[in-house]
């Protein structure tokens, strides 16, 4: 790490896994501040961009459309590799986490060398969530790559001598909404729906499963055909949703450490700027499951403010989840694009950037806009830079709490350090979905959900927020000190068990309370010194 750059320790750690996971996950535990951020993000983004040129690692099922109507036997033979047998017979696997590679982070079409974000995602799972890792699979499902022009660092990543799936393109189609979706994906015979059933088959229906990193135009669609049929979900979507609301209701509690965050967010409003999945997803959820009233919250796409006529037959959404989250009416503003504009006419409490491609967009007057408004009301302003990698990131720490006078709650994706406002040492929150994922999925599993609904997502982020202590908010960080991460995920999972057995979805209660529930699943967490 003292080479001024991360890769080398990504490479060294995931050897080291190789050797020793016992070891591997002792030291992650032992100084998580320090080695998440080399395991998952930022570094993993890299480490994708580069996986065709570095050593090949033997964990990691590969499972290419050319497998389709052989997919079970694929899995099969991973797990009889890879995973330990089941009494009475079969193999013990608890999670998978798949993608494509399709949207890697904010770098476009990695194919195959998007291993890394299943691998990165599952040691989060054990290392946070307490996941035993000898019982998970990461996942590639590979339907092919684009070119150079289709990620943004123009890399050739298909020709590389590595390359470990198949080097063409792949195969879109116009789906009903007007939006380009991969072909094979859809239809009675298509290539997800045969592996999430093999999944099942072999290593039951209590086997969740993650949908990671696709296209947004796939991500959506694929989601509401499956949400209901198996225990899965999409992090993109739903987990980053609910740590950005986590960490809205987090900036309330910096406030106010006594508020009831949930009443408090149900008179805020929220602009999100950028319209990929997690900021769709945190505003559905918003609106949805937190009670925010729909006007209250409005959301930007290419174009703008996004709105829609009342009987949603013009406007400025691209797809159908635009369109839900699309404000009634055309906006009378002088120029639809004009940030600025937007929070001097709609006074939003909170701005959440997710653009992606446009750094730097929060600029000063953006800033001193929100303070302002803020101001008028009696309240901080909540601003969040939640694109990856840093370099893309709509303001820096430095300039959010310079331009704002130190008066900005400020959050990001990707952690920036510490920062002194005036006698005080800021801590940016890392509005990262590590706090949300590993508890939500271990609960699920643990109490053997029927399915995952949205409210889960709510209630895993209020969960975060109530995870703040008096150094967090003392710090003015949004989101808790990574340093507790198993804490945080132990809360999470037990909201996520309570609200299962609430809803009377929970397959195998775990206790009649929250104190019994917590201290079932605590028991529960895989740990290196428990590994058989």
């Amino acid at each position: 790490m003292g080479l001024g750059h991360n890769i080398w320790a990504y490479a060294y750690l995931r050897v080291l896994y190789n050797r020793n996971p016992d070891v591997y996950y002792a030291t992650l535990l032992a100084e998580p501040n320090l080695l998440l951020p080399v395991a998952y993000t930022p570094t993993v983004g890299e480490a994708c961009q580069k996986f065709g040129q570095m050593p090949l690692y033997p964990r990691g099922c590969y499972v290419s459309i050319t497998n389709r109507g052989n997919i079970k036997a694929v899995l099969e033979e991973y797990a009889k590799a890879m995973l330990k047998p089941k009494q009475g017979g079969g193999y013990e696997c608890d999670c998978i986490v798949f993608s494509d590679g399709g949207r890697i982070l904010g770098l476009g079409d990695l194919g195959t060398g998007g291993m890394g974000i299943p691998l990165g995602k599952l040691d989060l799972y054990t290392a946070c969530g307490g996941f035993n890792p000898n019982r998970t699979i990461p996942v590639i499902l590979d339907a092919g790559i684009g070119d150079a022009s289709h990620n943004t660092a123009h890399l050739p990543i298909r020709s590389y001598d590595l390359y470990t799936g198949l080097k063409i393109d792949r195969v879109k189609q116009m789906s009903t909404a007007g939006t380009e979706v991969n072909s094979a994906y859809y239809g009675s015979d298509s290539f997800v729906s045969e592996f999430m059933s093999a999944a099942r088959d072999l290593f039951g229906k209590g086997c969740l499963l993650q949908f990671e990193d696709f296209n947004t135009n796939d991500a959506f669609p694929l989601l509401a055909e499956y949400r209901n049929k198996f225990l899965c979900y999409n992090d993109d979507i739903q987990g980053t949703a609910s740590i950005a609301v986590g960490a809205i209701l987090g900036g309330i509690k910096v406030q106010n450490p006594n508020a009831d965050v949930l009443e408090e967010i149900k008179g805020m409003r929220v602009l999100f700027h950028g319209s990929g999945s997690a900021n769709l997803g945190a505003a559905s959820l918003l609106v949805n499951e937190a009670g925010v009233p729909a006007q209250n919250v409005m959301c930007t796409n290419s174009k703008g403010l996004i709105w829609r006529s009342a009987d949603g037959s013009e406007g400025t959404f691209r797809n159908d989840e635009q369109k839900a989250v699309a404000m009634i009416g055309k906006p009378s503003l002088d120029n639809h694009k004009d940030l600025v504009e937007m929070i001097n006419m709609y006074k939003p409490d909170a701005i959440i950037g997710a653009v992606g491609r446009d750094p730097g967009c929060f600029n000063q007057a953006v800033v001193e806009a929100m303070v302002n408004v803020a101001e008028a009301k009696g309240r901080r302003p909540i601003i969040f830079a939640l694109s990856n990698p840093k370099t893309q990131a709509e303001i820096t720490a430095h300039d959010c709490y310079k331009w704002s006078k130190g008066k900005a709650l400020f959050g990001s994706g990707t952690r920036f350090d510490n920062e002194l406002v005036g006698n005080q040492t800021r801590k940016p929150g890392q509005v990262n979905n590590f706090f949300i994922f590993p508890g939500t999925s271990f609960g699920s599993m643990l109490c053997e959900a029927e399915h995952i609904p949205d409210k889960f997502f709510m209630v895993a982020a209020e969960a975060v927020a109530n995870s703040l202590d008096a150094t967090d908010i003392a710090a003015e960080s949004v989101v808790p000190n990574e340093a507790r991460i198993r804490d945080v995920s132990l809360n999470v999972a037990t909201a996520i068990v309570m609200e299962a057995q609430k809803q009377g979805i929970a397959g195998k209660p775990l206790g009649d309370d929250a104190a019994t529930v917590k201290a079932t699943i605590k028991s529960k967490m895989w740990s290196p010194t428990a590994s058989a």
